[in-house]
């Protein structure tokens, strides 16, 4: 019988010390900066001064108006969450810092975070477009009578929406996105948009609250938004004032803008998000949590507080903080689980004015208005 050796399967083999390092060299780096620290979340200082108004991109950087020395003057500042980068400043020409603080602002990343609109009210009042990754003033387009309250862009890239107060002059506006030759995202007129109505009843149908009392309230406009993941829905605030009045939320069709729902909440709307499949919306009223499912089309509350909110893109998961806790004058940061409805991981935090996911979910951003940055960023699995 023919011997066959078998020994070469029973051998070790010295493997390439340079091979072994590259294949584990991300390992060890994650490692080395986990065992410096025992939670999930880090906590690093991004910038020196005060600012109400901020937006968060997907890839961390953030867009503020701040008044950084030696400067003075209120401007409009880029940072970066991640990286130690010079702080930026944006400008449209002609370049003039504005004399007055405190002016209204909004802002969108794009998807990707290489495109942003601005608005600001020390600016011309139309929506500025900046390529950060060429580093370029584009141009503006959507010329408005008052500073958007909210500014929306669509996952896919393909829908902005422009969300404005001012009651007889609101205005929810829709545009699809541009032709690239043109360099502009979007130009040109909104391919749908709402005015202030008649009534509340033409706008949001048998959800309408009583006009005729006076507790109910008027139609000041529209606040927050969010598109579906699909882009087949907007779902947008209708603000309403008076000293008892609510708001409510209101589910819109892409891109013709003709409604859907309507639901009334509870206070005041301050931040909505939907859910990475599109079966829910996650929006906060008057410090309370809420979920409104698509197959019941009902708001229940959810088991929690919270001011604002930002769902997991790829999972069922929803950060959200809360300005105060039960017994306790201070704030945090949590993140739940959306089919448990249980909260699995916090941090003790004050001040948020933004929540943003990474594109890819690996981790999620918080920043407070005196530049304090929370990065949530959950073990290697």
């Amino acid at each position: 019988m023919e011997h066959q050796d078998k020994s070469g399967s029973q051998q070790m083999v010295p493997a390439s010390p340079q091979a072994l390092a590259l294949r584990s060299s991300t390992i060890v780096a994650r490692g080395l900066r986990d065992l410096a620290r025992d939670s999930n979340w880090l906590i690093k200082k991004i910038f020196n001064a005060r600012c109400s108004q901020l937006a968060i991109s997907a890839s961390g950087q953030v867009c503020a108006v701040a008044a950084l020395a030696p400067l003075g003057a209120e401007r409009v500042c880029l940072f970066d969450i991640e990286l130690s980068s010079p702080i930026s400043m944006l400008a449209i020409p002609p370049d003039q810092p504005p004399g007055q603080t405190g002016l209204p602002a909004a802002f969108a990343y794009s998807p990707t975070a290489r495109h942003l609109l601005a608005a600001w009210g020390a600016w011309p009042s139309e929506l500025q477009v900046f390529d950060l990754h060429g580093k370029m003033f584009l141009g503006s387009f959507g010329e408005f009578s008052n500073v958007p309250e909210s500014l929306a862009w669509s996952a896919s890239g393909k829908y902005l929406a422009a969300a404005t107060l001012g009651g007889r002059e609101a205005k929810l506006r829709l545009w699809e996105a541009a032709d690239s030759r043109f360099g502009l995202p979007f130009a040109g007129k909104p391919v749908a948009e709402l005015g202030a109505p008649s009534t509340l009843a033409d706008l949001l149908g048998a959800q309408a609250p009583n006009e005729d009392s006076d507790d109910d309230g008027t139609f000041s406009g529209f606040g927050r938004s969010s598109f579906s993941p699909d882009d087949g829905t907007l779902a947008a605030v209708v603000r309403i004032e008076g000293e008892w009045a609510d708001d409510s939320l209101a589910l819109f069709e892409v891109p013709t803008l003709r409604r859907q729902h309507a639901f009334p909440a509870q206070g005041r709307i301050t931040d909505v998000a939907w859910a990475f499949d599109g079966r829910q919306v996650i929006f906060c009223s008057a410090g309370q949590a809420y979920r409104l499912l698509a197959d019941t089309m009902q708001p229940d509350p959810l088991p929690l507080g919270a001011e604002l909110c930002a769902c997991h893109p790829l999972l069922p998961l929803c950060l959200c903080y809360s300005s105060w806790l039960k017994n306790s004058a201070k704030g945090r940061l949590f993140l739940i689980d959306l089919e448990r409805l249980a909260v699995f991981d916090e941090c003790p935090a004050e001040g948020v004015v933004d929540l943003r996911w990474s594109l890819d979910g690996s981790k999620a951003y918080a920043v407070t208005a005196d530049g304090l940055a929370y990065i949530y960023e959950p073990p290697l699995v």
